[in-house]
């Protein structure tokens, strides 16, 4: 019975995490050697993100509930990267870390529920920070901005020179 409990547990842990998830891409991490994993866990961590190692059988149905499906990815070893914040910060790490260590596959994967390709992920791996883009936005929201005080700030100065000589003219 202990067995079967420890099943369902799995199931239901990872139905939570793609319920929760942003995104979710699927590895195949074969020919990687411990060092190896423990570092590309430790850069998925800096940007708040899980990599688990899960059972291909127990994770087709957790998503039994889900839109996608990804059983003709869920073959040889699995291990997902999931991240509940940034949707792109997995992929930039798994495809930066593939370039250098071909023996990590990345299989596909699930953004914003729905799912995606190994294209999709390389484009998305390329998207800029979102911080970057939040700054792009800012930026573009400001711009007008100062537009306008700079005008309001020319039409006042105008005036005031205009004042000005007036003043200098009753006072000659």
């Amino acid at each position: 019975m202990a067995i079967k409990e420890a099943k369902v547990k799995a199931v239901e842990e990872l139905r939570d995490k793609f319920g929760r998830c942003r995104a979710a891409i699927l590895t195949d991490f074969r020919g990687l050697n411990v060092a190896e994993i423990t570092e590309l866990r430790r850069k998925l961590k800096e940007q708040s993100v899980e990599y688990k190692v899960v059972k291909n059988t127990l994770t087709s149905i957790a998503l039994k509930d889900f839109d996608y499906n990804l059983d003709e990815f869920l073959e040889g070893p699995t291990a997902i990267a999931f991240s509940y914040e940034d949707p792109v910060a997995p992929a930039k790490v798994l495809v930066d870390f593939a370039k250098t260590h071909k023996q990590l596959e990345i299989k596909a994967g699930v953004v914003e529920g729905k799912v995606a390709d190994k294209a999709t992920i390389d484009q998305l791996a390329k998207m800029p920070p979102k911080e970057q883009l939040l700054a792009n936005v800012v930026g573009a929201l400001q711009s007008p901005l100062y537009g306008i005080v700079g005008v309001l700030q020319g039409t006042l100065r105008d005036f005031v020179y205009t004042l000005q000589a007036i003043q200098d003219k009753k006072a000659s």
